[in-house]
């Protein structure tokens, strides 16, 4: 089995579970219940603002159509129409799905001052959002795929995201 293959199918199945993203039912989870949940990446990524190793992630070169959320909440971020291809290494989106899950702050960290991103209800670091984006918005919001779960299209529903359903078809016409 091909290792990338292998390494996607492992983050799936320790990240996996069937919820719908309920904003008002979410509760922060402590320290030591995301350590029993998370990988060590996905712990050190979302917790300690950890950067995961370009080309060696699972969805930096996936081409799947559907959704990413934040991979301890759930909350929806960005849709697979929005990514594309900018050769960081990383998983890179020109808008996020829902705005309002997506929080911005000033990083200052690495001898830099670059814009942070983290999701809106877990709080989890997802990376940094760059101006040297496609038009229309110009933004790339390069990712780390440790701080994200993927739903594809065929399971929306299944997994409580139906209301996005709709986004695919319009892509579509």
């Amino acid at each position: 089995m091909n290792k990338k293959i292998l390494i996607s199918f492992i983050l799936f199945l320790l990240t996996s579970q069937v919820f719908a993203w309920d904003q008002s039912s979410y509760k922060k989870l402590s320290k030591s219940e995301l350590k029993k949940k998370l990988t060590n990446i996905q712990y050190n990524v979302t917790q300690e603002e950890g950067t995961e190793p370009p080309f060696k992630n699972p969805f930096f070169d996936s081409h799947q159509e559907g959704i990413y959320v934040d991979v301890i909440s759930g909350e929806p971020l960005f849709s697979s129409i929005d990514k594309y291809e900018s050769g960081t290494g990383w998983p890179s989106f020109s808008k996020p799905l829902v705005k309002e899950n997506i929080v911005t702050k000033t990083d200052k960290q690495l001898f830099s001052e670059r814009t942070e991103v983290r999701s809106k209800y877990a709080n989890s670091h997802l990376g940094h959002v760059f101006t040297d984006g496609p038009a229309p918005t110009g933004l790339r919001y390069c990712m780390n795929s440790a701080s994200l779960r993927f739903i594809p299209k065929e399971k929306l529903k299944e997994n409580g995201y139906g209301e996005f359903e709709k986004i695919f078809s319009k892509a579509q016409k």
